[in-house]
C-alpha cells in the first residue's frame, strides 16, 4: 500500500494507525523519496581539497614557481615545495577533523518518531519517508509538511517562517509545516512533502533565519586578504619596472628570480591554513569534552562574551526534579488531592515536572476526557476526567489571586530552594467525551494501542481530546472557578561543580543573569547556594516592555523569575542593545527563541530538539562547568590566530617596504626566492604552527585588526628598512663592482653565479632580516614559556647552521666573511632594538583587558 492509499473508511487496520511497513519504507527510500536535507555539519573532501588549492594566492605562487622553473635556478623554486606541503597539510587536518566531527554530528543527529509496522520508534530525521506516520511531542521539531490527524492541545512555534513567536494551536486536519517546533501538545500526521520538497527548503535558503556566528577573526582575516591582494596588484608591475632596471643586463632570468622574490614575500601563504586548523583543532579538542561545535566561530565566540544567561534547571541544579511531597490544603482529603495529582501526572506528553510527580504518585486509572497542555508561557496545565471533573497544576503565583495569604507559605517554602505547585480543582475545564471516529481507531483500533503502557495512552491521548482540548490550550488565564486543593513541592540537586563554574566567569569579569521560569524567590535561594551575588531577585511578570525601561532592569538586576520565553528573547536584545556580547544557555524549547538570538547559543545535551537545532553549541552531557573549557579554546583561537597574522602581516609589509626602496635606489631586491624561503620558514611558518596550536590564556581585547596593522606594519617597515641599508652597506664594502656584475653574476646560463663574491651582499641582507623576524617573534611568543624558548632556540641553530654548513651555504648562495657578519648583526640588532621600542609603546597604549 502506498500513500495514496492513506484510507479513512476501508475495513481493518488504516495507514494512520499501523504506519508504513518496513517493504514501504524501503520502496520509498529507493525513489528517493527520503528527508535528506542539504544541510551538512562539514564540507566534502572535493570541497575541502578546492578550499585547500584553488586558492588565489596558491595560483600567484605556482605562477611564480612556474616561471622560476623555466629560468632552470631550481633551488629558488623551494617555495613551490612550501606551497604543497602547505596545502596537504590543511586537507590532511580539516579531513581528519571532519570525520571526527561528522562522525559525532551524526551520534547526535535529530530523531523523529514514527510509527512503522505499529510500532512507534524513533529514526534519525534524515531517515523519515514520504508517508510516514510522524509522531509529535513537546520540544520536537517538525520535520517534514503534513496533515494533523490528531491533535491533543498542539501548538506549534512557527516564528522560523512567519516570524510570529506566538504559539499556534493546531487542530486535525491542519497543515503543519517543517521547520517549526512543539511548543505544548502532542499529536500525528503523515509525511507529504520530504527533503528537498518540503515547504522549509522551497522557500528561501534563509527561511528559518539561520545566521551564522560572527567572527571577528574571519572578518578581519578576509579584509587583510583584500588590503593584501590590492598591494599586489600594484606591486607586481613596479617590481618587474625596478629589476628590469637593475638586473635587466644580467638576462632574463634574474629579472625574474628577483621579482618572484619580491612577489613571494608579498603572499601570506600560510595564514589561512592556520587560522582553519586553529578553529578545526579547537573544535575537535572540545569533542574530547563532550562538547559539540555546530559552528566553528563559535569556539571563538565564547571568548568575546562578556554576559552569561543562564537558566536555573539543568544547569545551576542537575535538572532531575524530584518530588518531595503533598501538602493537601485545610477543607480537603489528602488522599482525594493525591489521586488528582497522580491522574494529572499519568500523561504520555508529560514534560520532565509530571514525570517527576508521577514516579513518585502512582496514577489512579481515572478516564482522561480533555487536557490543556503545559505551557511556558501559560505556566500550568490541566485536565479533566470521567466523573472527576477537572484538575489544575501550576505555579501559585499565576494560579492563585494576589491577595490570597497563601502566597505567603508558597513564599516560606520557595525561600527554602523548593519548586512549589498548586493542585486544584476547576469547574471550568469542559469535560470532552472522547468522539467515536478518532477515538475509536486509537483505543480499539490501533495495534499502536497495545504496545505497552506507553502506546496505550499515547493512542487514546493525542486521539482523544479532541477540539475542547483545543479550545482550552488557548486560554490566557487560570481556568474559571479554580480551588486550590494543595502544595506539591520538588526539590533539585545542585550542581557540584556550579559554584567553581560561577567563580570562574566571574574572575574573568564575565556577568551572569539567571533567568528561569520558576519562582523568583525559588531562583534566588538556588544562585545563593552557588555563591551568586543575588540583590533582590525579579518577578519578570511586574517588568516594563518598553526597551529602554527593560534594558536599565536587565542591566541591574541578577536573577529573574517567571520569565517566559517571549521575555527571555526580550532580554537577549535588552543586552545586545546595551553593547554586551550575550551567551544563553538552555534545554527546554522554551530557550529556543532565545538562544537563537543571543550571540552564542549553548544547549543541553539532554535537551529539546528544537532547542539544540538553533544551538551553536551542544553540551553533550549537560554540564555547563564546559564552558570555562569553551571560553579557553576561544581565548587560544583568538590570542593564537593574532600572533600567526602579525608574522605574516609583518612579512608582507618588510617585502613591500623592500620593493619600494629596491625601485627607489635602483638596486636588485635584496633576496633569491630561496633566502626568502628560509626565513620565512624559521621565523613563521614552523612557529606559527606551533603557536596557533599552543595554550594562550589571554583575556579578549576588541580590535583585532587595529592591533595587527598597529604593529605588523610599522615592525615590517622597520624590517624593511633594516634589510635595505644592510644591503647598501654590503654592496658598498663586499660583493663585485658594479661594472663586474654581468661577467662575473649573470645568469645566463640558468644558474646561480659560482662567483662567491656575488652572494655577500644578499648575505648580509639575509643575516639582518633573520636577526629581526626572530626578535618579532621573540615579542610575539611572550608571555615566555619553556616550550617556546625551546621552539625559538630551535630556529635560530637551524638558521646558524644554514650559514655554517658548507652544503647548506651552497644551496643557499650564503658567503659570510667576518666584517660582513658582524656589520649584519649590527644593522639587525638596530632593527630589533626598534621592534622591542615599538611594542612597548603600543603596550603602554593597549586598554587593559
Amino acid at each position: 500500500m502506498t500513500t495514496d492509499a492513506v484510507g479513512t473508511g476501508e475495513a481493518g487496520p488504516r495507514v494512520e494507525e499501523t504506519g508504513l511497513t518496513t517493504a514501504q519504507v524501503a520502496e520509498r527510500v529507493e525513489r528517493g523519496q527520503v528527508n535528506r536535507l542539504a544541510e551538512r555539519t562539514s564540507r566534502s573532501l572535493g570541497e575541502i581539497f578546492r578550499a585547500n588549492v584553488l586558492t588565489r594566492f596558491n595560483a600567484i605562487l605556482g605562477a611564480l614557481f612556474a616561471l622560476v622553473m623555466v629560468t632552470g635556478s631550481y633551488f629558488d623554486g623551494l617555495f613551490g615545495l612550501i606551497l604543497v606541503v602547505n596545502s596537504t597539510i590543511g586537507i590532511a587536518q580539516e579531513y581528519l577533523a571532519k570525520r571526527k566531527l561528522d562522525r559525532l554530528a551524526l551520534l547526535n543527529a535529530p530523531t523523529t518518531r514514527v510509527v512503522r509496522d505499529g510500532e512507534v520508534r524513533v529514526v534519525p530525521t534524515a531517515d523519515v519517508v514520504l508517508g510516514d506516520l510522524i509522531e509529535l511531542r513537546t520540544g520536537d521539531e517538525v520535520p517534514a509538511d503534513g496533515r494533523l490527524l490528531s491533535s491533543a492541545g498542539l501548538e506549534l512555534n512557527e516564528a522560523n517562517l512567519t516570524g510570529e513567536s506566538d504559539p499556534v494551536a493546531h487542530a486535525p486536519g491542519d497543515e503543519i509545516r517543517s521547520g517549526t517546533s512543539v511548543v505544548a501538545g502532542s499529536g500525528r500526521y503523515h509525511a507529504s512533502a520530504v527533503g528537498a520538497d518540503a515547504y522549509v527548503n522551497r522557500i528561501a535558503a534563509d527561511a528559518r533565519r539561520f545566521t551564522r556566528t560572527r567572527s571577528e577573526i574571519q572578518e578581519s582575516i578576509n579584509t587583510l586578504l583584500k588590503y593584501i591582494t590590492w598591494v599586489i596588484v600594484v606591486a607586481l608591475p613596479l617590481t618587474i619596472w625596478s629589476q628590469w632596471r637593475s638586473v635587466g643586463d644580467q638576462g632574463w632570468q634574474a629579472v625574474t628570480i628577483r621579482s618572484a622574490a619580491g612577489i613571494v614575500g608579498l603572499v601570506p601563504e600560510g595564514l589561512v591554513l592556520l587560522t582553519s586548523v586553529a578553529f578545526l583543532m579547537s573544535a575537535v579538542q572540545l569533542t574530547r569534552r563532550q562538547v559539540l561545535v555546530q559552528q566553528l566561530p563559535a569556539v571563538e565566540g565564547l571568548a568575546r562574551v562578556d554576559v552569561v544567561c543562564l537558566d536555573k534547571t539543568g544547569t545551576l541544579t542537575a535538572g532531575e526534579i524530584a518530588y518531595e511531597g503533598l501538602e493537601a490544603l485545610p477543607g480537603h482529603d489528602a488522599d482525594e488531592v493525591r489521586r488528582g495529582l497522580g491522574a494529572l501526572a499519568d500523561d504520555p506528553n508529560a514534560n520532565g515536572t509530571l514525570a517527576a510527580v508521577g514516579a513518585a504518585v502512582p496514577s489512579p486509572g481515572w478516564t482522561r476526557t480533555g487536557t490543556v497542555p503545559f505551557s511556558s508561557a501559560r505556566k500550568w496545565s490541566a485536565a479533566s476526567f470521567d466523573g472527576q471533573g477537572g484538575w489544575v497544576l501550576g505555579a501559585p503565583e499565576v494560579l492563585l489571586p494576589a491577595d490570597d495569604p497563601l502566597r505567603a507559605h508558597v513564599a516560606e517554602l520557595a525561600a527554602s530552594g523548593r519548586r512549589v505547585l498548586l493542585v486544584g480543582r476547576s469547574d471550568g475545564l469542559p469535560a470532552a467525551p472522547v468522539s467515536g471516529g478518532e477515538a475509536g481507531s486509537a483505543q480499539a483500533g490501533s495495534p499502536a494501542a497495545g504496545n505497552g503502557a506507553e502506546g496505550d495512552t499515547a493512542g487514546r491521548d493525542v486521539a482523544g481530546r479532541g477540539e475542547a482540548g483545543r479550545d482550552v490550550a488557548g486560554m490566557p488565564s487560570p481556568p474559571a472557578g479554580l480551588v486550590p486543593a494543595g502544595l506539591v513541592t520538588l526539590t533539585e540537586q545542585i550542581r557540584p561543580d556550579a559554584r567553581e563554574t560561577l567563580a570562574f566567569f566571574a574572575a574573568q569579569d564575565v556577568d551572569i543573569k539567571v533567568i528561569s521560569g520558576d519562582n523568583p524567590v525559588t531562583v534566588g535561594a538556588v544562585a545563593r547556594a552557588v555563591g551568586l551575588d543575588v540583590g533582590e531577585p525579579v518577578d519578570a511578570r511586574t517588568l516594563p516592555e518598553d526597551p529602554e525601561s527593560l534594558r536599565d532592569a536587565v542591566e541591574r538586576t541578577t536573577v529573574f523569575g517567571r520569565v517566559t520565553p517571549e521575555q527571555k528573547r526580550a532580554f537577549v536584545h535588552a543586552l545586545q542593545a546595551g553593547g554586551h556580547v550575550v551567551a544563553m544557555t538552555g534545554d527546554g524549547v522554551n530557550d529556543a527563541l532565545a538562544l537563537k538570538d543571543a550571540d552564542i547559543g549553548v544547549a543541553m545535551g539532554n535537551g529539546a530538539q528544537a532547542t539544540k537545532a538553533v544551538a551553536e553549541l551542544v553540551l553533550l552531557d549537560g554540564r555547563f562547568s564546559h564552558l570555562p573549557d569553551v571560553l579557553a579554546e576561544g581565548r587560544r583561537v583568538i590570542g593564537n590566530v593574532e600572533r600567526v597574522a602579525n608574522l605574516f602581516v609583518a612579512k608582507n609589509a618588510m617585502s613591500l617596504v623592500a620593493i619600494l626602496f629596491a625601485a627607489l635606489f635602483a638596486v636588485p631586491f635584496p633576496f633569491l626566492p630561496r633566502h626568502l624561503t628560509l626565513v620565512s620558514t624559521l621565523t613563521i611558518g614552523i612557529p606559527a604552527f606551533f603557536l596557533a596550536l599552543g595554550p594562550n590564556h589571554r583575556r579578549y581585547v576588541p580590535g583585532f585588526l587595529d592591533r595587527i596593522l598597529s604593529f605588523a606594519v610599522p615592525a615590517g617597515a622597520i624590517a624593511g628598512l633594516a634589510v635595505i641599508v644592510s644591503y647598501l652597506l654590503a654592496g658598498s664594502h663586499y660583493g663585485v663592482p658594479k661594472d663586474e656584475l654581468v661577467s662575473r653574476c649573470g645568469i645566463e646560463s640558468g644558474t646561480s653565479p659560482t662567483d662567491v663574491a656575488c652572494w655577500q651582499p644578499g648575505t648580509g641582507a639575509t643575516i639582518t632580516l633573520l636577526v629581526v623576524f626572530f626578535w618579532i617573534l621573540a615579542v610575539l611568543s611572550r608571555p615566555f614559556r619553556f616550550w617556546k624558548g625551546i621552539l625559538l632556540a630551535t630556529m635560530v641553530t637551524a638558521a646558524t647552521l644554514a650559514f655554517l654548513l658548507p652544503a647548506a651555504r651552497e644551496f643557499f648562495t650564503f658567503d659570510a666573511p667576518a666584517p660582513l657578519v658582524w656589520e649584519s648583526l649590527a644593522v639587525g640588532a638596530v632593527g630589533a632594538a626598534a621592534v622591542e621600542a615599538l611594542h612597548r609603546f603600543l603596550a603602554a597604549r593597549a586598554p587593559r583587558p
